[in-house]
């Protein structure tokens, strides 16, 4: 019996090592780049006597990234936020150096506008807003005690954080790189990967309500993670930099795919009874042929080459697809359907052909890769990300009066730390108000910060006094540097990483003349944790981000965007669209973390906007591309109870009623009524007919608002 088993023992250890290398070996590397940068750095301010050289590390560790190209986008723009923070403060410092009052309101109304445009961006724009009033609390807090050397403080402390940028983004680029672009490219392939097998599923009758809600969960955060990956790789690789614009379209096209397979997805289980039944069969030769080509791209990741030959197959496949539709009418014809039912069929079937439609066009864009130069890399339109306003100005408010409440404590006390003090509130503010859970985040940077006092302690007193030379300073930081940056590279507890991190090095790090001092250190690092702690309070009282006032913002900001769709200007509307509807969603989805039900609710409603809002733009669109024919002029009426039916949709997104829907449903209703009386001479097939496009859509928006499982339901169920 043991025979057998022998020879598989090195097959299981070899699995098992893999497995480990896959996902341990990307942290391991990371520490080994983190603690190389770190040290790199340090010797560098030693031997240039830079003043702080605490400021050097801080920034390293604030730098680094696992990915290079992470690393270089973040380094730009911390070089932005550095110098635009330097500007903004060498004026205050020249007009208010010696009223520290007007000057901390000052200091306080600038970086509360900074935390408002962290807030707003939350990618590496948002960055830069936190370096901005991050870099003005650095520079100007210790200038008030000495005015006069204020602008040489200031020339340090960017001389200072350059030279950790520099560092950090060397090591990172030259050592062991990993690639933002890897990681791109493996996001999309499994990304399309998970969706093929679920599409394929779908189609072939096995819904799975719960995945569906799963997947385009994690789908909308991960289209805003693939624009801010698309934007780090362009610093790193040229090769993508060349692909931007077919990235941020390739994108785009499965945003829309997604909505599409979604939108079809509903309309198919909305075929209840025995007519449903009737259509469903007469539909489902035309499902499987779509689902036989998806079900094999859900058992691989694609790559370029195999997206070039899915482009070719689909070119072929459309074609008898198109049969089978013809097929398949002409066999429902025979059975003499209604009204209701032919409507229904010639919906779901034009949706499938135009979902095949997008399919093929997302294979030639990706197939599109493989060249450096195409015709596809011209995309005008871009990712458009949405924030609350109201919350990002919380957000600021918050961070503004924090910095007066703990200046103003710091006047009334003469604390020796109160610059500490306030730039430590300063800094933890700005951090988490780009973080989706800013409560978490804070209390994380508390307990690390927590840990850092330790450790800094025994170092300062127990271990740093007996050693002689860089090289045995070195071996005693390593341990600690090694811990925090092992925490870092985990996205579960980067927050603690990050408080060990950068208050070790602020506070216990030793400068060039060390002095081994326990009040300053024990006021330093008191000052630290209280102001982390205010911090945090502040955060969880302080109309806190992940309560149900922002959850409400953002349903509200969710359902605007159909009023978007309505009334938006045409061109890019589909882009801005789709990025804005699933980055809100990101958002709102992230905060109402452990709140499923929340969650539910916030999907629901996300998938009732992207329904409507996506055909409402596509109806927009077919009447802005109609011939000069009398039928479809202006005048027409129903052009006029397709605008009727725009207001209609405003008034009840913005109010979601039962009466307001029921409005709405009367003047589709109304609407679909006045096309179908409207004499057209062309062929009555959706590739023909303008007007038989008009009315799926029509159908859609219809079969939308009659959903019982829908949120707009919600009035007449309670």
């Amino acid at each position: 019996m043991n025979g057998p088993a022998t020879p598989a023992l090195p097959g299981a250890l070899r699995r098992g090592f893999d497995e480990w290398l896959q996902d341990e070996w990307p942290v391991w590397a990371f520490v080994f780049k983190a603690l190389l940068s770190a040290f790199l750095a340090l010797w560098l301010a030693y031997r240039l006597e830079l003043p702080q050289p605490s400021t050097v590390l801080a920034t390293v560790f604030i730098v680094m990234q696992p990915e290079s190209g992470q690393v270089l986008a973040k380094s730009f723009y911390r070089i932005i936020g550095t110098l635009l923070g330097l500007t903004v403060m060498i004026p205050l410092l020249a007009l208010f150096a010696q009223e520290r009052v007007l000057f901390l309101l000052c200091l306080a109304l600038w970086i509360g506008l900074c935390t408002v445009g962290a807030a707003r961006y939350r990618d590496f724009r948002g960055y830069a807003c936190v370096l901005a009033g991050y870099t003005a609390a650095l520079i100007g807090l210790p200038a008030i005690a000495d005015p006069q050397g204020a602008f040489m403080q200031a020339l340090w402390r960017v001389l200072e954080i350059s030279l950790g940028i520099l560092c950090s983004g060397l090591i990172s680029a030259l050592l062991l790189p990993q690639n933002s672009s890897a990681s791109l490219r493996r996001l999309l392939a499994t990304r399309f990967r998970d969706f093929a097998a679920f599409a394929a599923a779908g189609l072939h009758g096995q819904p799975d309500t719960a995945r569906l809600e799963q997947l385009n969960a994690r789908f909308a955060g991960e289209a805003v993670l693939l624009d801010n990956l698309r934007n780090a790789s362009a610093f790193e690789d040229p090769h993508m930099r060349l692909r931007s614009g077919r990235l941020g379209r390739l994108n785009h096209e499965f945003m829309v795919l997604s909505t599409r397979f979604h939108g079809l997805h509903q309309l198919l289980q909305r075929l209840q009874g025995e007519a449903g039944a009737q259509v469903r069969t007469a539909l489902a030769p035309c499902l499987a042929e779509v689902g036989a080509v998806l079900a094999p791209l859900g058992q691989h990741l694609c790559s370029e080459a195999d997206a070039a030959v899915l482009a070719a197959r689909l070119e072929g496949s459309r074609r008898a697809l198109m049969q089978r539709i013809r097929d398949a009418r002409a066999a429902l014809l025979a059975q003499a359907p209604d009204e209701q039912q032919l409507l229904d069929f010639n919906t779901a079937a034009e949706q499938l052909y135009r979902f095949s439609g997008d399919l093929h066009d997302y294979a030639l864009t990706h197939a599109s890769l493989l060249e450096h130069h195409h015709a596809r890399e011209q995309w005008r339109d871009s990712f458009t990300p949405r924030a609350n306003g109201m919350a990002a100005a919380v957000a600021g408010m918050r961070c503004a009066l924090l910095i007066l409440g703990l200046g103003a404590f710091w006047i009334a006390s003469a604390w020796p730390s109160g610059g500490t003090f306030v730039l430590t509130a300063a800094m933890v503010s700005a951090l988490v108000s780009t973080a989706p859970n800013p409560r978490r985040l804070a209390w994380q940077l508390l307990v690390g910060a927590a840990g850092s006092a330790v450790l800094g302690g025994l170092l300062q007193f127990r271990v740093l006094p007996w050693l002689d030379g860089f090289a045995l300073l070195c071996s005693a930081l390593a341990p600690v540097f090694a811990l925090g940056a092992w925490l870092l590279a985990r996205r579960q507890s980067m927050g603690y990483g990050a408080g060990l991190l950068l208050w070790f090095c602020i506070v216990a790090l030793p400068a060039n003349l060390p002095s081994y001092d326990f009040n300053r250190l024990l006021n330093e690092y008191l000052a630290a944790l209280l102001a982390m702690g205010v911090t945090a309070l502040a955060n969880a009282l302080i109309l806190p981000p992940d309560r149900p006032w922002l959850w409400r913002r953002l349903e509200h900001d969710l359902r605007m965007r159909v009023v978007f769709a309505v009334g938006g200007r045409l061109r890019g509307l589909a882009a801005g669209f789709e990025s804005g509807t699933r980055d809100l969603l990101s958002q709102a989805h992230g905060l109402a973390a452990g709140r499923p039900e929340v969650q539910r609710r916030l999907l629901r409603w996300m998938f009732a906007v992207l329904e409507i809002g996506h055909a409402v733009i596509e109806l927009r669109q077919e009447q802005a591309r109609l011939p000069g024919e009398p039928c479809y002029g202006e005048g027409m009426p129903w052009q006029a109870s397709v605008r009727a039916l725009g207001r209609a949709l405003v008034r009840l997104f913005i109010q979601p009623d039962e009466g307001n829907r029921q409005r709405a449903l009367a003047a589709v209703e109304q609407a679909i009524a006045t096309v179908r009386q409207t004499p057209e001479r062309r062929p009555p097939q959706f590739d023909s007919s303008p007007l038989r496009r008009v009315l799926s859509y029509l159908h859609l928006i219809r079969s939308s608002l009659l959903d019982p499982h829908s949120p707009l339901a919600a009035g007449r169920r309670s």
